[in-house]
């Protein structure tokens, strides 16, 4: 087994759901563990430090929501959760507690595959953020962090500067979605009590100053009752 593989750890219990995830994970060249409780997943997290975790919130000894309060303590390690839980609380509540994305069972290969890959990078990425250099792409956009500008197509475009900040926290975690409250709280502070209305505002004047239209996810993903996200390319 390469040791430069991405190790995956898959902490799941239902055994269709955990080779489904094997196989095809396997498939596309990680290594992948497989802990079927959560005190199992706990220990294998700790023993192999895995690159990305896979979780069910539904185990047979704790709910997954331990998994991550207790990870989250020491590991900044991306956790997708897999669930069957469809309501905006649990996903917002597992968000908020460290998790770095949410798909809902039945999930689609294609679009695990591309969580899986989108949280990877931003494991990858996830030191820049404070740092003073460095440029963000996304099709014909561009954010100079050095400069602490966006352009499109090579277009400067003028944003305020909570509007920057805004658009740099997304572009530092893409592929994760971001609570409204995780967002608030990082650009306005904890005491501010302006409500989600002012970050609607503000990301509605991000999107037309960008040129994106409602509905259009170039670069922006509203995941409607959770938080933002930032879009990827697709090839």
């Amino acid at each position: 087994m390469s040791s430069n593989r991405y190790k995956i750890l898959v902490v799941e219990d239902e055994a269709n759901i955990c080779n489904l995830l094997e196989t095809m994970l396997v498939t596309n060249n990680y290594q992948v563990l497989i802990g079927r409780t959560c005190s199992e997943g706990i220990l294998l997290m700790h023993s192999y430090v895995p690159d990305l975790v896979i979780l069910d919130l539904g185990l047979p000894d704790k709910d997954g929501l331990e998994f991550i309060k207790s990870v989250r303590q020491t590991n900044t390690t991306p956790i997708l959760v897999v669930s069957a839980r469809s309501n905006e609380h649990d996903k917002v509540l597992a968000l908020d507690l460290g998790a770095d994305d949410y798909i809902t069972k039945p999930f689609g290969n294609a679009e695990l595959l591309a969580r899986v890959r989108a949280a990877l990078r931003n494991r990858r990425f996830s030191d820049a953020e404070g740092s003073a250099g460095g440029k963000f792409y996304l099709h014909d956009m561009e954010i100079d962090y050095a400069k602490r500008t966006v352009s499109i197509a090579g277009i400067e475009v003028k944003l305020t500067r909570t509007e920057y900040n805004i658009l740099e926290m997304l572009s530092y975690h893409q592929g994760k979605v971001l609570t409204y409250a995780s967002i608030m709280r990082k650009i306005w502070g904890p005491a501010d009590d302006g409500g989600i209305k002012k970050l609607q505002v503000n990301m509605a004047n991000i999107r037309k100053k960008i040129g994106s239209t409602p509905g259009d996810n170039k670069y922006i993903i509203n995941e409607l009752g959770i938080g933002y996200r930032i879009g990827e390319e697709t090839n």
